[in-house]
């Protein structure tokens, strides 16, 4: 049902925790699923030198969380701007149909995270 890569993010997620006085902060939720996922940014020079996150769900939406934190660590703004679910689900050599959304979730969360950073710096 689940790749190894899932099993892996699930079993040994990166990046869990949150990060005081982040430069960014975004939460979203699924009421339908009960999914919550909020994700930290530290950001120097336009680039995320630090992301953290602390999600509420399924195996899926932890495993989606952490890759996510993964896939943007190092990249500048515009980039993790970039993240799609799509690109979330090849990452973890995909997910079931009925657990899509937490790809969704990851992309969503990222990026409010992105427009709370910019809502702060006015950028």
């Amino acid at each position: 049902m689940y790749s190894e890569k899932v099993m892996d993010h699930f079993s040994n997620p990166r990046n869990v925790g949150e990060i005081e006085n982040a430069d960014g902060v975004g939460e979203v939720g699924n009421a339908h699923c009960g999914d919550i996922m909020k994700i930290y940014l530290k950001v120097e020079d336009d680039k995320i030198v630090d992301v953290k996150f602390k999600t509420f769900g399924c195996g899926a939406a932890i495993a989606t969380s952490s890759i996510a934190t993964e896939m943007i660590k190092g990249k500048t703004i515009e980039e993790a701007e970039k993240l799609t679910n799509k690109a979330v689900v090849e990452s973890l050599d995909g997910l079931p149909a009925a657990k899509m959304h937490c790809s969704v979730l990851a992309e969503e969360a990222v990026k409010a995270a992105i427009e709370d950073y910019r809502n702060k710096n006015n950028k």
